[in-house]
C-alpha cells in the first residue's frame, strides 16, 4: 500500500522534512499547516518540489473550529476556507482534514454540525477539495470515531468523508471493530500513530508521546485490519507528535517512521483473507547466538589485559586485517586496531550474531531499510554480510555451527548451494602460536570460566531508543521486554531487552539521562560462568581489577535477603552484587572501565530471566566514583 507521512512527524525546515520523506521510500506527506506558513517557498514551489522528489500531497491540514456555531460564525469560518481551499488548488492537494470542535462557541447539536459541514463541503468541491472530517479525543461536543461517522452520514455530501485516527480512537478506548459498518469510500484519510500505555491527560499524551507503529501499545494491526475490512485503500499515513522527533535529525527519524508502516503492514496480513496489497518482508531469521563481540581500540595493552586477566586466550589473527581473536570457551571477542579504532578510546563496534541462514537474514534486514555495510576484504575472506544498527553498532551474520556457509571467491570447496558444509568467519583467522605465555593467561577451565557471552549492552543516542528497539525486534526478530527505568545520579537511565527465545542472544537497550552525555557512555559485554565468585577470584589474582560497591549495598542485602554472614563477606570483598526472581538466582561482578567498554561477569542459577536492573543505580553510582561513566 501506499505510505505517506504528516510533516509534523519530522524535525526540521519543510525542505528538509520532504527530502528526509522522499529518501526513506514514502509515496506522499501531509503538509501540516504550520510548515507551510514557515516556508519561504510559495504553494506552486512547494508542489513542484514534492514532485521532483516523487511525493504526492495526499492531506492538508488541519482546519479546526468550523461546525455547530452561530451562523455568524460559520460564515467567518467559510471565509477562512476559502482562502484555504485556493491554496490547496495552488499547492495541488485535494483533501483537507477538518478536526471536531474544541471552541467554547461550538454547540452541541449534531443536525447543525451535519448541516454546516454539508455547506462547506459544496464550497470545497467548487475547489476540486474532499473534506476528511475527525474526531480529536479532546472534542467539545464530538470525540469519538463512531460520532463523527453519524454526523458524516447525516449530512449526506459526497465531498465530506471522514478521517480515522488510531490515536483519537484508541486512546479514547473505542472499539474499533465499528469502523467496518463505515463505507470504505467514506473513509476518506486513515492516520497512524501508536503511544506508550500511559494514565494521562489525553491531548498532552496525544502531543508529547505518540510515537511510531510498534513502539508503543496500542493494537495498531487490529485497528488496520478493521479499515482495510471496511474497503479502505487510501495511503497508511503517519501522524505522530513527539517531543524527542522534533529534535532528532529528520532522516533516520523518516527511515524509522517507513520501517514501522512495513513491519505493521506484515503483521496486519495474517488478520486479513486478502492482503490488500500490503508488504511482504522476507520472514525474520532469529540469531541462534553470539559467534562475536568486536572492540575496536587504539591502544590494545589494556584491552589485552583484562582479556587475559578475565581468562582469554589470544588465539588468532586475522590474515589480512590488524584483528586478533580472544577467546573462551564459546565466548569470541575480537580486538580491531585498524583505523575505525576511535581516538576515544575503546569501544564495542561490532556484533556477530549466529544465524541459520545468514543471507536469509540479511535480505530481511536490508527489506526493512537496515543500511547494508561495504566491507573491505580479501578474495579469500569468507563474504559475511553486515548492516548497520540505528546507534551504528555494525551487526554481522554469521553461520550457525554446522549450518553451510557461502566461500569465498576463489575458494574451490564449493558454496551452500551445494550443501557443502563451507568454513565459517573463523576461517580468516590463522592460529598464533602462545610460546612463553604467562600462566595467568592459561587458567584452566574451571568453575569460574566462562563459557560463553551472555548478554552485551549497547548505549543508544538519546533520541534513538524506540527506535532500536523497533530495529533489532523487527529486523532481527528479537523479543523485546518491558522498559525499565534506572535511577543515575544525575538522571533516570532507560533500559530494555531484547532476547531469542532460549536466551542465548541477549542486548540491553540502554539510553543514558541526558543528550550530551550519551557520547561518553559506556557499554559492556557480559559474560557467563558458573562461578562468579571463582571468576573473580581468578581475575584479581592476575592483575584485574573489579568495580568497588559501597559497603551501604552490602548493608541493604542482608536486610533483604536471608545470605548466610560468610556468602555476605565474600561478596564484600569482591563487589559481587545479587538478585534473585520467580525463576532463580543472579550474581554478578562487574571489571572497571577501559575506555568506553567495561565487563560483567554473571552466574545465572535456576533459571534467573533478568538483568540485575535493581542493581543498576548501584552499579551506576559506583561507576560515576570511580570517575567512569557507566552504561
Amino acid at each position: 500500500m501506499r505510505t505517506s507521512i504528516a510533516t509534523v512527524s519530522l524535525s526540521g525546515s519543510l525542505t528538509e522534512k520532504l527530502t528526509a520523506a522522499a529518501r526513506a521510500g514514502f509515496d506522499g506527506v501531509e503538509i501540516f499547516e504550520n510548515d507551510l506558513l514557515a516556508s519561504p517557498l510559495t504553494p506552486e514551489e512547494i508542489r513542484a518540489r514534492t514532485a521532483d522528489l516523487g511525493l504526492s500531497i495526499d492531506l492538508y491540514q488541519p482546519m479546526r473550529d468550523i461546525e455547530a456555531v452561530a451562523e455568524e460564525e460559520f460564515a467567518r469560518g467559510l471565509r477562512r476556507a476559502r482562502h484555504k481551499f485556493e491554496l490547496m488548488r495552488r499547492l495541488g492537494a485535494d483533501t483537507v482534514l477538518v478536526c471536531s470542535s474544541v471552541s467554547p462557541l461550538a454547540v452541541d447539536d449534531d443536525a447543525l454540525a451535519a448541516e454546516q459541514l454539508s455547506r462547506l463541503a459544496v464550497l470545497a468541491e467548487d475547489f476540486g477539495v474532499r473534506v476528511a472530517y475527525e474526531a480529536l479525543a479532546w472534542g467539545r461536543h464530538v470525540s469519538t470515531y463512531d460520532h463523527a461517522w453519524s454526523i458524516v452520514e447525516s449530512a449526506g455530501h459526497p465531498a465530506l468523508g471522514t478521517c480515522l485516527d488510531s490515536f483519537h480512537i484508541l486512546a479514547r478506548g473505542s472499539d474499533p471493530k465499528g469502523i467496518e459498518d463505515i463505507p470504505g469510500d467514506k473513509i476518506f484519510f486513515l492516520q497512524l500513530a501508536d503511544a506508550p500505555l500511559m494514565a494521562m491527560d489525553v491531548l498532552q499524551w496525544s502531543r508529547h508521546y505518540r510515537c511510531f507503529p510498534g513502539q508503543g501499545g496500542f493494537d495498531l494491526s487490529g485497528l488496520l485490519a478493521h479499515v482495510l475490512r471496511a474497503g479502505y485503500r487510501g495511503p497508511l499515513s503517519l501522524e505522530v507528535f513527539n517531543d524527542v522527533f522534533r529534535q532528532a535529525e529528520a532522516g533516520p527519524t523518516a527511515v524509522d517512521a517507513r520501517r514501522s508502516l512495513l513491519v505493521l503492514q506484515e503483521t496486519t496480513r495474517p488478520l486479513l483473507r486478502e492482503t490488500a496489497g500490503l508488504a511482504a518482508p522476507p520472514a525474520p531469521v532469529v540469531p541462534t547466538g553470539v559467534a562475536f563481540a568486536e572492540l575496536v581500540t587504539p591502544d590494545v595493552v589494556p584491552v589485552a589485559e583484562v582479556l587475559g586477566a578475565l581468562g582469554f586466550t589470544r588465539t588468532a589473527r586475522h590474515r589480512s586485517k590488524p584483528v586478533d581473536l580472544w577467546q573462551q570457551g564459546e565466548a569470541r571477542v575480537l580486538v580491531n586496531t585498524g583505523p575505525a579504532a576511535r581516538r576515544d578510546g575503546t569501544a564495542l563496534a561490532a556484533i556477530g550474531l549466529e544465524s541459520p541462514d545468514p543471507a536469509a537474514a540479511a535480505r530481511r534486514a536490508e527489506s526493512l531499510l537496515a543500511p547494508v555495510l561495504p566491507r573491505r576484504r580479501a578474495l579469500e575472506d569468507a563474504p559475511l554480510d553486515a548492516v548497520a544498527a540505528p546507534d551504528g553498532t555494525e551487526l554481522f551474520f554469521c553461520a550457525s555451527p554446522g549450518s553451510p556457509v557461502r566461500s569465498g571467491p576463489g575458494d574451490s570447496r564449493g558454496d551452500s548451494r551445494g550443501g557443502s558444509e563451507l568454513r565459517g568467519w573463523t576461517g580468516d583467522f590463522e592460529q598464533v602460536e602462545q610460546p612463553g605465555r604467562e600462566a595467568h593467561t592459561e587458567p584452566g577451565p574451571g568453575a569460574g570460566s566462562v563459557t560463553r557471552i551472555d548478554h552485551l549492552a549497547l548505549t543508544q543516542p538519546w533520541h534513538q531508543f524506540d527506535e532500536a528497539a523497533l530495529f533489532h525486534h523487527s529486523v532481527l526478530g528479537l523479543s523485546g521486554q518491558e522498559s525499565v527505568d534506572v535511577a543515575d545520579p544525575y538522571g533516570l537511565h532507560r533500559s530494555r531487552a531484547v532476547t531469542n527465545a532460549d536466551g542465548s542472544v541477549r542486548i540491553a537497550l540502554g539510553v543514558g539521562p541526558a543528550p550530551t552525555d550519551d557520547g561518553a557512555r559506556a557499554q559492556h559485554i557480559a559474560l557467563a560462568t558458573g562461578d562468579v565468585t571463582d571468576a573473580a577470584r581468578r581475575f584479581r589474582a592476575a592483575g584485574g581489577r573489579l568495580l568497588a560497591i559501597p559497603a551501604n549495598y552490602y548493608d541493604d542485602l542482608a536486610a533483604r535477603y536471608e545470605l548466610g554472614d560468610e556468602e555476605l563477606a565474600t561478596y564484600r570483598e569482591l563487589g559481587i552484587l545479587y538478585d534473585r526472581d520467580q525463576q532463580g538466582e543472579f550474581r554478578h561482578c562487574y571489571t572497571e572501565t577501559v575506555g568506553r567498554v567495561f565487563f560483567e561477569l554473571v552466574q545465572r542459577d535456576g533459571g534467573y530471566l533478568g538483568y540485575g536492573a535493581q542493581n543498576a543505580p548501584v552499579r551506576l553510582a559506583a561507576q560515576r566514583a570511580a570517575g567512569r561513566p557507566g552504561g
